[in-house]
């Protein structure tokens, strides 16, 4: 096979079966170099824009009609020339020959995810309509890890998140988080209406179990997890005889298996062990029990139970305490998953893109004109104008494909006057003034950014280690044998993608769920790259470095047999059914959320998160990191904390 890039390519019979010599859209152009641009480190030509028919110079590849990033498909989220100058700046680059932008601000923000667009509008409200911001974002799209994925099957738009999922536990959002999805026209009880609660009953569909060959001895899929008893869809799984045994007594005993210690001495211990630990050493489950279970939190806590406390899975209702009382104060050192959500509300909150359209609603509201509508039911269908983002007229601007390697206070940074922001974009590094900065970017980037930062802070935002996570949106010409196999998903406890799911059920303004087998939909993979064994934080690094040596053709391959693997007794042919792949790949993904197994019970005030947001001069610290904790809410809270730490210097720099 010759590809598009002029490489001649064998592939193997079994790749064939697969479909590996199918075109899948740009797949030959996507191998992590995607329309982002981390500059001149890779391509200092910019070869790689003929390729999607943009100009190359001057550098403004947002101008162009044909410009649409959530229309991409191939290796997508941070690409690697996304990272490139990010990267650069850690291994010592420099950048001392930066070109001055003529334009000055009273806000620059860094990061272009929903916290600094929230970092925006909060400063906005603050500093009046007419409040100058910049907002420099390194990818080639807003919205951070809230990543739209579209699709087009015949005329009809599908969607899929490629991030960010839905908005959880809504009751314990703060009010200036509440307050501010209210303004943007997020009404919560749509969502009642939106999402169909009883779409996997009215199609005769359940959650399913894959066990694969190379971990548990043979294929099997065995639909109805916990129907119509554990112990009889136990029975069902290839696993041992020990295993279904003591699996069933997990799930179904009463029993505290701490029974000697008092409630207070069994929260202290569980919050120092693992799950793995307290499964193998207090309820004694036979050792051929735990693959089945290694995986279940990749999810949730981007590691297996070897690295999760079991004091959290207690409170997050995992068996193997309903015989024990552990009701009274918390733990030492309880997760925030725990303390922080809550499961009085169904788990519905979801747009078709997941939290992108808050991005969207942000972005429409910023910059007026820059995309269609006024509801959150049409933003989900509404085109996005990238054209306008950057637009000298507009008092807000938002700045693609930019990556900024400096942020300093312009002289003593107690009396500084204004900031300086250098960043790089396309070939050239440019330098920016404003009256202050809001840092909504990655905590572990910071030291790098601010050198003067004192060592105490910037340990402490080096402190967390993000998640590396996969989300993968595969766009599948019919569901026919989800119909017919009797899932909607499938947890894979063995297999490379964790979980193969249908995506949910909701149906929003022009955007419709599908409701016949026959149609396409979007189904979402699961990846979190750990490494089992080693401390949580070492596992995170190794998994990401795992993600950057992985190519696409590797993903794609992983994909088709798995899919083809877990579907084909139901007729799915992975080389004609997959019309579409979009491998969203975030090495930095989740906040890092502090893990009674390996971090101290820091006070509050002492948390690395809290001692790293601290404001340094005209500068300001946002985004999910600055609170360690991986969610929607925190990107919003921490924004406007920020945002209120700058606004006091509105009007004092240049602009």
């Amino acid at each position: 096979m010759v590809k598009p890039s002029g490489e001649i390519v064998k592939y193997e019979k079994r790749d064939r079966e697969l479909g590996m010599d199918r075109c899948i859209t740009r797949r030959d152009f996507l191998n992590g170099f995607g329309i982002a641009v981390g500059g001149s480190f890779l391509l200092p030509n910019h070869g790689w824009l003929d390729s999607f028919g943009l100009p190359q110079s001057p550098f403004t590849p947002e101008k162009s009609p044909g410009y649409y990033p959530p229309a991409l498909t191939g290796m997508r989220g941070s690409t690697n020339s996304a990272m490139e100058a990010g990267h650069a700046l850690r291994d010592g680059g420099e950048w001392e020959k930066a070109t001055p932008d003529s334009e000055s601000y009273d806000l620059i923000v860094v990061g272009g995810g929903i916290s600094g667009l929230a970092s925006a509008y909060f400063f906005r409200q603050m500093a009046g309509p007419k409040a100058r911001v910049l907002i420099l974002e390194n990818h080639d799209d807003f919205g951070g890890h809230a990543r739209r994925n579209e699709y087009q099957a015949g005329k009809r738009m599908i969607l899929g998140y490629g991030g960010t999922q839905s908005i959880a536990g809504p009751k314990l959002y703060s009010k200036e988080a509440m307050g501010l999805l209210r303004e943007l026209g997020v009404d919560l009880q749509r969502f009642y209406k939106y999402y169909d609660r009883n779409f996997e009953k009215s199609m005769g569909l359940s959650r399913g179990v894959f066990f694969d060959k190379e971990t548990f001895g043979t294929d099997k899929l065995v639909p109805g997890v916990g129907k119509p008893s554990w112990p009889e869809f136990l029975a069902k799984t290839p696993l041992s005889v020990d295993a279904q045994k003591d699996l069933a007594r997990l799930y179904t005993e009463k029993v505290d298996y701490l029974s000697g210690l008092s409630s207070w001495d069994k929260k202290v211990l569980l919050a120092r062990t693992s799950y793995k630990d307290y499964l193998l050493k207090y309820v004694k489950v036979h050792p051929d029990a735990i693959p089945y279970w290694q995986t279940q939190t990749f999810g949730l806590y981007g590691v297996g139970i070897d690295a999760v406390p079991a004091g959290d899975l207690a409170g997050l209702g995992y068996p193997g305490f309903q015989g024990m009382d552990l009701s009274g104060a918390p733990g030492p050192g309880l997760g925030l998953e725990i303390t922080k959500q809550t499961e009085e509300q169904p788990y519905i909150f979801h747009f078709p893109d997941g939290n992108a359209s808050i991005a969207r609603l942000l972005v429409r509201s910023l910059v007026p004109g820059s995309a269609p509508g006024h509801t959150m039911e049409d933003i989900v269908t509404a085109r996005m104008n990238y054209a306008l983002l950057d637009d000298a007229a507009s008092p807000i601007r938002i700045r693609l494909n930019s990556t900024v390697v400096r942020a300093r206070n312009v002289g003593d940074p107690v009396t500084a006057k204004e900031v300086e922001i250098t960043y790089v974009r396309g070939d050239e590094a440019h330098a920016v003034r404003g009256a202050a900065c809001v840092l909504a970017c990655w905590n572990t980037v910071i030291p790098y950014m601010c050198p003067e930062m004192s060592q105490k802070q910037r340990d402490a935002l080096a402190y967390g280690v993000k998640i590396p996570l996969v989300y993968t949106n595969v766009l599948i010409r019919n569901w026919e044998s989800f119909k017919k196999l009797g899932i909607s998903a499938a947890r894979c406890p063995g297999s490379y993608f964790e979980s193969v799911t249908m995506d949910f059920p909701v149906s929003m303004g022009d955007s419709k769920y599908t409701s016949d087998p026959a149609e396409p939909c979007v189904l979402h993979l699961e990846k979190v790259p750990c490494k089992p064994g080693l401390p949580v934080r070492d596992q995170q690094r190794a998994g990401r470095q795992e993600l950057y040596q992985t190519r696409f053709e590797t993903f794609e391959r992983k994909i088709r047999d798995q899919l083809g693997r877990i579907l084909s007794p139901g007729g799915f042919d992975p080389a004609n059914d997959i019309q579409a792949i979009t491998v969203n790949r975030w090495p930095h993904g989740y906040a890092y959320e502090y893990n009674s197994l390996y971090d101290p019970d820091f006070a509050e005030d002492q948390q690395p998160c809290v001692i790293g947001r601290q404001a340094f001069g005209r500068i300001s610290i946002a985004n999910s990191d600055a609170e360690a904790f991986a969610y929607t809410n925190a990107a919003i809270d921490q924004a406007f904390r920020a945002a209120n730490e700058v606004a006091r210097f509105k009007g004092n720099g240049n602009s």
